[in-house]
């Protein structure tokens, strides 16, 4: 099941966090389409022994693959980078044998080969084709990579706009590439990321916010309708609570716990770079100068005390890239628990058909319903 063939040998890959029962792969079709193309399979090997750039690599199979090569990994996961290093070890790869670098980072300066795996996201896909541009040059060649269902004509429009010229190979086991050619002298205009946007008034305290959205954290544009159903249900709480912003992504609801109680001391936490970058940028934003604020990259609740927090906000993900999944609800209630201190309190919003408050019950044998509509639900849990 973890075994993956390439043309530099056979891999042992995982997922992070490793765990016997997950279904899913850590590589699919589309890195072992891109792999064979890079080692000349099915044409002339590309010279790997410039710098070579690997953007988006979900669970480190590329780098891990390439590792002789000394390759440079940009990751918005932090999940990723850390089955990055697992990955590379289990293999019996140098740790340094890999650089890994974040979204947040600055790029390699000169990009000789620049293989990009195709991101969910199109706006993250754009604010790193931007970002790197500056260091392909002529002879860069870049190929990136996806299933059939991830490149869009939007996808391939990118590339063009920012690059230059790109075409596509034939699809292999619903995976295609993607081949650009550098063009020098195109002006691919300024980076439009990150996005700021006014929350609308009648939202609690929340109300005329000034948010940030990095490339490829929920949604850049507006507030989602979810977040704005939890923010009318917000518990009211005074005093030096602490509470934590789980999976925060642009930080809406911690802010709002921050200036509805300007006691609190507000931990924000995600797996994202961008998106806790996000949550940083909107905190100052509102909260003013003063205020404190810990912003963590992690996994999940690992590295906070057992027995520490008052208060966690939570609006967990059900998607893990393309796969629909409860595996990170279900450990980001378990990890509620542990950081709660006797007497505090896990508030969840969800959509009313994911069946959250089941989940609840069995972490935390209890679980009330503050708030519902046809759509979603608002849910609070107490660690007795």
């Amino acid at each position: 099941m973890n075994c993956f063939t390439t043309p530099w040998g056979e891999l042992d890959l995982a997922r992070f966090p490793a765990d016997p029962r997950d279904p899913f792969r850590a590589w699919d079709a589309a890195d072992e389409y891109l792999l064979r193309h890079l080692a000349g399979t099915d044409g002339e090997p590309v010279d790997l022994s410039g710098t070579v750039a690997v953007v988006g690599d979900r669970w480190g199979a590329l780098v891990t693959a390439l590792a002789a090569h000394r390759p440079v990994q940009i990751t918005d996961s932090y999940l990723g980078q850390q089955a990055t290093r697992a990955n590379l070890a289990r293999n019996g790869a140098a740790p340094d044998a890999v650089r890994l670098l974040t979204t947040q980072d600055t790029p390699p300066d000169r990009i000789d080969v620049l293989i990009v795996r195709v991101p969910k996201s199109l706006a993250l896909l754009e604010d790193q084709l931007h970002r790197l541009a500056p260091a392909v040059h002529e002879g860069t060649v870049v190929v990136g990579t996806g299933m059939v269902k991830e490149i869009h004509t939007s996808t391939l429009q990118l590339f063009e706009r920012i690059l230059g010229p790109t075409r596509t190979s034939l699809a292999v086991k619903k995976a295609r590439l993607i081949f650009g050619t550098p063009d020098p002298a195109r002006t691919p205009g300024t980076n439009p990321w990150p996005h700021t946007y006014t929350l609308p008034t009648g939202i609690g305290a929340a109300s005329g916010m000034t948010v940030t959205n990095h490339a490829g954290v929920f949604c850049a544009e507006r507030l989602d309708i979810g977040t704005r159903f939890f923010l009318g249900h917000l518990p009211h709480r005074q005093g030096p609570d602490r509470v934590v912003d789980l999976g925060c992504g642009n930080g809406v609801l911690g802010t709002a716990a921050a200036l509805a109680n300007p006691a609190s001391e507000v931990t924000f936490v995600d797996e994202s770079f961008q998106a806790v970058a996000s949550a940083e940028a909107t905190f100052r934003a509102n909260a003013g100068t003063a205020a404190t604020a810990e912003f963590r990259v992690g996994d999940g609740l690992a590295g906070v005390p057992e027995g520490s927090a008052d208060l966690v906000l939570n609006n967990p993900p059900f998607h893990s890239h393309q796969a629909t999944t409860d595996a990170t609800a279900r450990r980001m209630f378990t990890g509620s628990r542990k950081v709660l201190r006797p007497g505090g309190e896990l508030w969840v919003v969800g959509n009313r058909h994911l069946g959250y408050h089941v989940k609840l019950k069995r972490i935390f044998g209890n679980c009330e319903l503050v708030a519902g509509d046809p759509k979603f639900v608002v849910l609070r849990a107490v660690r007795r």
